[in-house]
C-alpha cells in the first residue's frame, strides 16, 4: 500500500510546486504591468497614461496641435523608451545573477560582487572618456553600438579572468572565486578612477552621474543599441536551465546528466557579460538587482531554474521600473540617480534575507 501510494504522493507534490511556480509567475508578470503603467503615467510634467489614445489618434490622422505634440514628446519619445530600457536593464541584472549563483552555486554570486559589473563599467566609462580621442579611429565605426559593445567586452574579459584564476584542475574554487572578484572589482575601480581623474570638468560630471546609476538619458536611439543583446539573452537563456539545473547537483553529476559542462560555462559567461555589459552600458552601475531578485524567487517558487530565470527577469525589470519611478518623483523636477534608489531599496531586502530567512546555499 506504502508503495503504490508514494508515487501518488510524488505527482500530488510536484502539481503542488507546478501549481507555486505559476502563481509567482503571474503575479510578478502582473507587478511588471502595473509598475509599467506607473513609468507610463508618472511624471513631473503631470501629462498621464489618459493622454496616449489622443497622442495615437492626432499621429494617425495627421494633425497634431502645440498639446498633443508636448504630450507625444512625452510619452512617446521620452517615457516609452526610458520603460523599455529600465525593463531591459532589470531583466538583464536578474537573469545574470540567477545564472552567476547557479554556475558557481553559490549565494553571493552576484555579478557586481565579483567584479562583471566593474569590468563593464571599466570599457564603458574608458568609451565615454576617450571616445573622441585616441580610441575615437576604433569607437566610431560602431555608432550608437561602441558603448554595449565596449562594455560587453568589458564584462567578458572579467568574466573570463575571474574563471580563470578560480578554476583549479577543472573546477572552480569558490573561495578563490569571491577573493578574485573582490581583486578583479578593486583593480578595476583603481584603472576607472584613474581615468576619471585625467578627465576634463565635463567628462568628469558625465562620468560621475553615469556611475550613479541613470536612465535620464534613455530614447530610441539607446533602445536600438540594446535590442541585439536583449535577443541573444533570449534566445540563449532557455537553453541554459538544463545545464544551470544540472550544476545545482554539482559539475561531476551534471557531466554523467549527459551535460558538456565546459561549453555551459562558457556559455553562461558570455551571456552574462553580454546582458550585464549591457546594461551598464545604457544605465551605469545598478546594483542588488542581480543578487536579491533570484533569491526572492528561490524562496517562493523553490530553486528550479525553469521557474527562477523568467521570475527573475520579471520581478527584476518590476523593481527597476518602481525604482525609476521612484527616482523621477522624489525630487522632482529633478532625478535622484536610480542606483541610490535601488541601494536603498535592496540592501534593507538583502538584510532580511541574510538574517531572517537565510541564504547561505543554493537550497
Amino acid at each position: 500500500m506504502t508503495a503504490e501510494a508514494a508515487p501518488h504522493a510524488i505527482s500530488i507534490a510536484a502539481g503542488r510546486r507546478q501549481a507555486v511556480a505559476a502563481r509567482v509567475l503571474l503575479a510578478a508578470a502582473a507587478l511588471l504591468a502595473i509598475a509599467a503603467l506607473l513609468s507610463l503615467s508618472v511624471g513631473p510634467t503631470g501629462i498621464t497614461l489618459a493622454s496616449l489614445p489622443r497622442v495615437i489618434g492626432a499621429w494617425l490622422a495627421g494633425t497634431s496641435d502645440a498639446s498633443t505634440a508636448r504630450e507625444q514628446l512625452v510619452l512617446i519619445d521620452l517615457r516609452l523608451p526610458r520603460t523599455l530600457l529600465a525593463m531591459f536593464v532589470g531583466a538583464s541584472l536578474a537573469v545574470a545573477g540567477a545564472m552567476m549563483q547557479g554556475l558557481f552555486r553559490n549565494p553571493l554570486a552576484d555579478p557586481g560582487l565579483i567584479g562583471v559589473s566593474s569590468g563593464a563599467a571599466l570599457a564603458a566609462v574608458a568609451t565615454i572618456a576617450l571616445g573622441n580621442g585616441i580610441a575615437a579611429p576604433i569607437l566610431r565605426p560602431l555608432g550608437v553600438y561602441a558603448l554595449p559593445v565596449a562594455a560587453f567586452f568589458g564584462g567578458a574579459i572579467t568574466t573570463l579572468a575571474l574563471v580563470a584564476f578560480a578554476g583549479r584542475h577543472g573546477r572552480l574554487m569558490i573561495g578563490t572565486l569571491l577573493l578574485a572578484g573582490v581583486a578583479l572589482a578593486a583593480f578595476t575601480g583603481a584603472l576607472t578612477g584613474l581615468i576619471a581623474y585625467m578627465s576634463n570638468d565635463r567628462e568628469l560630471r558625465d562620468l560621475t552621474l553615469w556611475s550613479m546609476g541613470s536612465l535620464g538619458g534613455a530614447s530610441w536611439t539607446k533602445v536600438i543599441a540594446v535590442l541585439p543583446f536583449a535577443a541573444l539573452t533570449l534566445l540563449v537563456t532557455p537553453r541554459l536551465v538544463r545545464a544551470l539545473n544540472g550544476f545545482l547537483l554539482g559539475e561531476a553529476e551534471a557531466f554523467h546528466l549527459g551535460i558538456d559542462v565546459e561549453k555551459a560555462k562558457r556559455t553562461i559567461v558570455l551571456a552574462t557579460a553580454a546582458s550585464v555589459g549591457a546594461a551598464v552600458a545604457v544605465s551605469g552601475i545598478i546594483g542588488f538587482v542581480g543578487l536579491v531578485t533570484p533569491h526572492i524567487v528561490r524562496i517562493l517558487a523553490g530553486p528550479d531554474h525553469r521557474v527562477v530565470l523568467p521570475g527573475a527577469a520579471l520581478l527584476g525589470a518590476a523593481m527597476v521600473l518602481l525604482a525609476d519611478v521612484a527616482a523621477r518623483m522624489l525630487v522632482r523636477p529633478a532625478e535622484v540617480p536610480i542606483g541610490i534608489v535601488m541601494a536603498a531599496i535592496g540592501a534593507p531586502v538583502f538584510l532580511h534575507l541574510v538574517t531572517r530567512r537565510g541564504i547561505g546555499g543554493m537550497e
